[in-house]
This record gives C-alpha cells, structure tokens and sequence, in this order.
C-alpha cells in the first residue's frame, strides 16, 4: 500500500511540474516625477497568462535597494486580473524621499545614478494549485536628473 502511494504522489508531482505556469519579466526602473520632497520612480511589470482564462491578482509587493540599503519598499493588494492568453502591463510606482537618496549619496556621487536591486513578488490565485507566488528580481541603474531638470 505504501508502495502505491509513492507512486501516486510521485505521478501527481510529475504531471504538477509539467503544467504551464504564468511567467514575468520587469522593465527597467526609471523616474516619472520629481519635485522637492521626493522621487517617483516606476517599473512595468509584463506578466503573460498561459491560460485561457482571466486569473485573479492576489497583491503585489515591492522591495528596491540601492547600496544594499532598502529605499523603498511596499505592497499593492487587488491590482486587478491577468487576462486571458495575453500579456498584462502592471505599472509599479515606488515614491522615494530625497532623504533616504541622500543617504546613500555615495554610490550617486560617483556617476549621479542609482545602482538599484528591485524585487517583486506577484501572487496570484491559481485554479487547483491556491495562491501561487511569482518572484521577480531586476539589477540595474537609473540615471538622477539634474537640478536643472527640477527647476
């Protein structure tokens, strides 16, 4: 009997591994405003939808570091659905006090950008499998504007 349970689990685990699952990829980090008391950074999060039907979004939640500081963190719940057979466009807004980019003044002041790690989580309620969580994680650099580009 043990016997056949292993086997059974071992068959479920198979055919599991072998389902479709949503996939994500982020675009790069960029500024959308600035003005004196902080910027607003944002990111496209591009997820494709496998199946044909809308799947619900559970929440999204949102980490970026800069100089192996947290800077900005967050979580949006109910952004909304994925649509069916297609590739959804979520905006993610990060707003960032000057004060926490003055404190990380060092790694801006070499080149006047921002070396940033972004992570996201997007967790979405899948049909048999419950809340499935799918990780997403960019590198890269923001180029800070200028006090002439605020003024």
């Amino acid at each position: 009997m043990a016997q056949l349970m292993g086997k059974a689990k071992e068959f479920v685990a198979d055919k599991i591994a072998g389902v479709q699952k949503p996939e994500a990829d982020l675009t790069d980090l960029s500024i959308k405003h600035v003005s004196r008391e902080t910027a607003t950074f944002h990111s496209i999060l591009e997820v494709r939808n496998p199946y044909s039907h809308s799947i619900p979004i559970c929440e999204l939640s949102y980490t970026l570091k800069s100089a192996g500081r947290e800077i900005a963190s967050g979580t949006m719940p109910d952004p909304g659905s994925l649509k069916g057979n297609d590739i959804t466009k979520l905006e993610v807004p990060l707003k960032v006090p000057y004060s926490i980019l003055i404190s990380i003044m060092k790694d801006v002041g070499r080149d006047w950008d921002i070396d940033y790690d972004m992570c996201i989580k997007l967790t979405i309620d899948l049909p048999i499998f419950g809340n499935f969580t799918l990780p997403v994680s960019k590198k890269g650099e923001v180029k800070l504007p200028t006090l002439s580009d605020i003024f």
